[in-house]
């Protein structure tokens, strides 16, 4: 679940902005760089694409197995849907 941001996304405000004001930019970083601390601290990885872009990726889908299918949960388990964690659909392909 995600908190509603109803004024939509921060390129489309900058775009019709041209730029943002010295105060707004550095509470815009202020509050991306206790994000980034936030994702830091709970093991969310931050990789660079191909295209030199920052992306977040959480691993806990990766897993190393010899078979194609695990016999257990997989994912990160805050994320995962009811019916997985009720046992009704645990494998994962």
């Amino acid at each position: 679940m995600l908190e509603f941001a109803g004024l939509g996304e921060l390129y489309k405000h900058l775009s019709k902005a041209g730029r943002f004001s010295e105060r707004r930019s550095s509470s815009y970083i202020d509050q991306l760089s206790s994000a980034l601390l936030y994702l830091h601290r709970k093991h969310v990885n931050l990789r660079i694409s191909y295209w030199v872009s920052m992306v977040i990726g959480d691993f806990g889908w990766s897993v190393h197995a010899p078979g194609n299918r695990r016999l257990t949960l997989c994912g990160t388990l805050n994320y995962l849907p009811p019916e997985m964690v009720s046992g009704s659909r645990a494998l994962c392909d």
